[in-house]
């Protein structure tokens, strides 16, 4: 039987719709090579990514917010998963490999009670000039580029469409999806009601690797391990990493809360919950050699 792994990618790796990156495009290269080897080693694999940037790029276009943040979080699904899904197909055919790829718009239950919707702090869109910050009926908080609107970061409850996800796995599909954190969805009496969130990336990438049983969780980013003193002198790479010692040095503040924080909150808690399973924090490129341990950070139960 195939292993399943769900790979966990950033949506800073991915080219902006304004921007022309080289970098960019060389990271995304380096994210198709890390499907192909891990699906030519026999690993069935779904993608999950950040949209960021994307999202950013178009509440700036969107200047009278006509459209809801949930909106743009749902149209990147689809252009990212279709840049996804495009390069990769265009491989899988030139190789003659019989998987397809599936975009599915992903939409996740979090709970409208919630603590983060009282104290949100997660930034998005652009710089917002003085006029905006006196009109716009936002919560708003001054980071270190200038003034951006602020919404809550709920914890993903449910993913809704997982049982279409489980589904197309079976059929041999490489899926794509969860875009962004998945599309943030609140409970009104049986129907479903989008609010104005994001979830994070990482947090629901673990929420679908627990709930699939997946044998690998995948952290994909720029940074080639989890690091002790990172940006210091004293810098130091984690080769491995058990649960207990990650979350003792999370509460000493060891990892800034917008970035490393989380990745290392899902990473523990996929391995936390199924006492099983691969979790790994890598670069892209390199994921063979992560899941050898030669490197990337290894995170352990103990």
């Amino acid at each position: 039987m195939k292993k399943l792994a769900v790979y966990a990618l950033g949506g800073n790796a991915l080219q902006p719709p304004k921007a022309e990156s080289s970098s960019s495009a060389e990271v995304l290269a380096r994210v198709m090579s890390d499907v192909i080897d891990m699906l030519e080693m026999d690993w069935t694999v779904i993608i999950t990514h950040g949209n960021g940037p994307q999202v950013g790029y178009l509440m700036e276009m969107d200047g009278d917010g006509v459209h809801s943040l949930e909106s743009w979080v749902a149209a990147t699904q689809g252009m990212i998963g279709h840049e996804l899904s495009m390069n990769l197909q265009g491989i899988l055919q030139r190789r003659l490999r019989p998987e397809r790829t599936a975009v599915i718009l992903t939409r996740v239950l979090v709970d409208g009670d919630d603590p983060a919707f009282a104290t949100p702090t997660k930034p998005v869109g652009p710089i917002l000039d003085s006029k905006t910050v006196m009109s716009a009926d936002w919560d708003i908080a001054q980071t270190i580029h200038g003034p951006r609107r602020v919404v809550a970061s709920p914890k993903p409850l449910q993913i809704l469409e997982l049982d279409v996800i489980r589904k197309l796995v079976e059929l041999q599909a490489v899926v794509i999806c969860g875009g962004g954190g998945g599309v943030p969805v609140v409970d009104r009496e049986g129907h479903h009601l989008g609010v104005p969130a994001v979830i994070d990336k990482d947090l629901l990438s673990s929420r679908l690797a627990i709930d699939l049983k997946a044998d690998a969780l995948i952290i994909s980013t720029d940074a080639d391990a989890v690091y002790t003193g990172f940006g210091t002198p004293k810098a130091k790479a984690l080769r491995r990493l058990s649960v207990a010692e990650a979350m003792k040095m999370d509460e000493a503040g060891e990892f800034p809360a917008g970035s490393m924080a989380p990745k290392v909150t899902a990473l523990c808690s996929y391995v936390g919950v199924l006492n099983e399973g691969q979790a790994i924090f890598c670069t892209p490129g390199s994921v063979l050699d992560a899941l050898r341990g030669e490197s990337g950070t290894a995170f352990t139960v103990s």
